[in-house]
């Protein structure tokens, strides 16, 4: 398994959480109280946890995946619904047209872009003044007891881990670097909300089956100590309480 690809793990994906409400009907609100309502695109849209919060909120437009196996997933989900239309690309091309949609965003993913590249194409497809969101969503592993010590767990079997981005170290002197750069967009917020998902054990061990960067960095045979040793811990309960977080960054296109 290489850093990025998600091929073997599509199949867990759709275990994940989804976003806060809260953020994106806020940011939503925002956007259509400012330039008016229009088409959404969910750029790196993987099996699509956020196109089915934006579709679930009112909105409708575009999703593009480039990896193939998240694409057949996100496509079963939304199998005989209009909302979103699935299309292959990346968000360096995303494959859309000049000035199509009025809300670009990137769930959890765009710390994998070639940010420079990337913000050039959100600038391109998005009408003049629309928006673009970063989006993640990183456990709130300070919150609770349960997960600071399966956090533990992990790091004790790969100590020199580093996450390529779970959300939870963003920062906004980093993304003001990345989403300013120059001269596309303005104007960067911040807006961040807690939400909690209740998730069986089959479900909660499935969203650690779905994670690239520990797989990659831990190998197999670490990787599945790990799971053995998460599955000890909550072997008794019969449900697990999951705090998130959604942390988002907004900018406004200086297109005119």
């Amino acid at each position: 398994m290489k850093h990025g690809d998600f091929t073997e793990l599509a199949k867990y994906y759709g275990n994940r959480p989804g976003y806060s409400k809260t953020v994106l009907t806020c940011l939503k609100n925002h956007i259509y109280n400012t330039i008016g309502e229009g088409r959404t695109a969910d750029i790196g849209a993987g099996t699509g946890k956020l196109t089915e919060n934006l579709a679930e909120i009112g909105l409708s437009g575009f999703a593009v995946e480039p990896n193939e196996a998240m694409r057949t997933e996100g496509r079963k989900v939304f199998k005989d619904r209009g909302e979103f239309i699935w299309s292959e690309g990346s968000a360096e091309v995303t494959g859309l047209t000049d000035n199509c949609v009025n809300w670009a965003l990137m769930g959890s993913s765009f710390h994998w872009t070639d940010s420079k590249k990337a913000i050039k194409e959100f600038y391109r497809i998005l009408i003049p003044e629309g928006f673009f969101t970063a989006i993640w969503n990183p456990r709130d592993i300070e919150s609770s007891e349960l997960h600071k010590r399966i956090e533990d767990v992990v790091y004790s079997e790969v100590p020199g881990m580093k996450r390529v981005s779970s959300g939870k170290t963003v920062s906004m002197e980093e993304m003001r670097e990345k989403l300013l750069y120059g001269g596309y967009f303005k104007d960067i917020f911040y807006l961040e909300a807690p939400h909690t998902e209740f998730m069986t054990k089959e479900r909660y061990m499935n969203t650690w089956r779905s994670v690239n960067d520990i797989q990659v960095q831990a190998g197999e045979e670490r990787f599945l100590r790990i799971l053995t040793k998460i599955e000890d811990i909550i072997r008794d309960r019969d449900e697990i309480e999951v705090p998130y977080r959604s942390r988002s960054w907004t900018v406004q296109s200086c297109k005119k």
